[in-house]
C-alpha cells in the first residue's frame, strides 16, 4: 500500500511532503523594546534565508503597530505588544500581537511584497502566524506567563524581566 492510500483523503501527502522538503531555519533577532500607540512594544526581527530586515522596515513596521495599537484599549489591551518584522521567503509581513483581558490576545497581521514596506496592508481574514512567526509568539506566551502573570515584585520589575526574555538565533 502507498502513503496515500494509507492516510485520510483530506491529507494531501504531497503538499506535505514539499513542504517538509522547503523547511529551513530563519534566524530570529530581538530588537529591542519600544513604546508605540500607548504600548510597550518587543520587537523581533524575523528573516528567511538571502532577506534582511532593515532599519527602514523597522521604522515602518513601528509605525504600522502603533497606528494599531493607539485603539487597543478598545481591544481590551493591558498595553503589552510583540511585533514581528518578518523578510519572509515569498513577501514582507508584520504582526502585531498585544496583550488584552482575560488572558486572550489580539493579533493583526500586515502583508505586502518583499522589500517594499511602503505597501504592507492588512492581511486577509483568518490569516494566522506561518511555523516560524508561531515559534516567536509560543516564547512570548511563555516569557509573559513567566514574567509578567507569574512574577513577583513591582510591576515595573516584571516588566523589565519580560523585555529582556527574548529568542535569538535559528527557528525551525
Amino acid at each position: 500500500m502507498s502513503d496515500r492510500e494509507e492516510l485520510p483523503v483530506a491529507v494531501d501527502a504531497e503538499a506535505l511532503l514539499a513542504l517538509a522538503d522547503g523547511h529551513h531555519a530563519r534566524t530570529t533577532r530581538a530588537l529591542g523594546t519600544r513604546e508605540a500607540g500607548g504600548h510597550l512594544v518587543k520587537m523581533y526581527a524575523l528573516e528567511a534565508l538571502g532577506r534582511a530586515v532593515t532599519e527602514r522596515d523597522e521604522a515602518v513596521a513601528l509605525r504600522i503597530a502603533g497606528a494599531h495599537l493607539e485603539l487597543g484599549r478598545a481591544r481590551g489591551s493591558l498595553g503589552l505588544a510583540v511585533l514581528i518584522v518578518h523578510a519572509g521567503g515569498d513577501g514582507d509581513y508584520v504582526l502585531v500581537s498585544s496583550w488584552i483581558e482575560g488572558y486572550m490576545t489580539d493579533l493583526a497581521v500586515f502583508v505586502g511584497p518583499a522589500g517594499q514596506p511602503e505597501r504592507l496592508r492588512p492581511g486577509r481574514v483568518g490569516l494566522a502566524p506561518c511555523v516560524w512567526e508561531a515559534a516567536v509568539l509560543a516564547h512570548e506566551r511563555d516569557a509573559f506567563t513567566r514574567h509578567v502573570l507569574d512574577g513577583s515584585g513591582r510591576v515595573a520589575d516584571r516588566l523589565a524581566a519580560w523585555g529582556a526574555d527574548v529568542m535569538e538565533g535559528d527557528v525551525r
